[in-house]
């Protein structure tokens, strides 16, 4: 039996609360190991809905990357924020996340009036919001923004690939995998893994303290 696909249910009681601009947000690339963690936030038009969206993790890399180019020419707006491995090892990881989901949201470009957040709410940002616990399999604008943000990280950590080779960056995208464990113990961290995160070995310049 097939996942049940999102639905437009909690956009929809936005709706009825009177809000015209729902965004969803989502966030890519807490749990890895090296690079960015990665945030989009998406209102989707329902007049063009895009066929297919559904939760990142549960679709192919190709159908991800066909959805993403039809979120961008189908959506009323889409923005995304980045906070880079240095950021992540300075605030935490949780605050990293709040920081690029809000940066996600303030990309937009149309201003949202209500927002739908996988799991979290944001503090720094003055909205009505609802954080939903699994919203990336329950809400479609979630579920397309995690498609965005998803996307436009595995593109990064292609990038973070050719310029440090022998990691396998493209492959694991700096989730702690055997290979991606096997090459830190041959190689030691590179200058985008993330020093703070525990997996991660001591090297030049890395800090001393213990490892969340």
């Amino acid at each position: 039996m097939g996942q049940t696909p999102p639905t437009w249910q909690f956009e929809a009681a936005a709706w009825g609360r009177g809000a015209r601009a729902v965004a969803g947000v989502d966030e890519a690339g807490r749990g890895p190991l090296a690079g960015p963690v990665v945030a989009a936030a998406v209102i989707l038009d329902p007049d063009r809905p895009v066929r297919g969206v559904a939760d990142s993790k549960t679709l192919s890399p190709a159908r991800r990357e066909r959805l993403f180019g039809e979120i961008h020419e189908r959506a009323r707006a889409v923005g995304v924020g980045i906070v880079s491995h240095g950021e992540i090892d300075r605030i935490n990881i949780l605050q990293a996340t709040l920081r690029a989901m809000t940066r996600a949201v303030e990309e937009l470009t149309a201003a949202p009036d209500y927002l739908l957040i996988d799991a979290l709410t944001l503090p720094a940002v003055a909205l009505p919001q609802e954080g939903i616990v699994r919203g990336d399999g329950r809400s479609v604008s979630i579920a397309a923004a995690s498609i965005v943000a998803k996307v436009t990280r595995d593109r990064l950590m292609a990038d973070l690939d050719r310029a440090y080779p022998g990691y396998g960056f493209a492959v694991h995208k700096g989730y702690p995998t055997a290979a991606h464990r096997s090459a830190l113990a041959r190689l030691g961290p590179c200058p985008v893994h993330r020093r703070s995160f525990r997996g991660v070995p001591p090297g030049r310049g890395a800090p001393s303290e213990a490892r969340p």
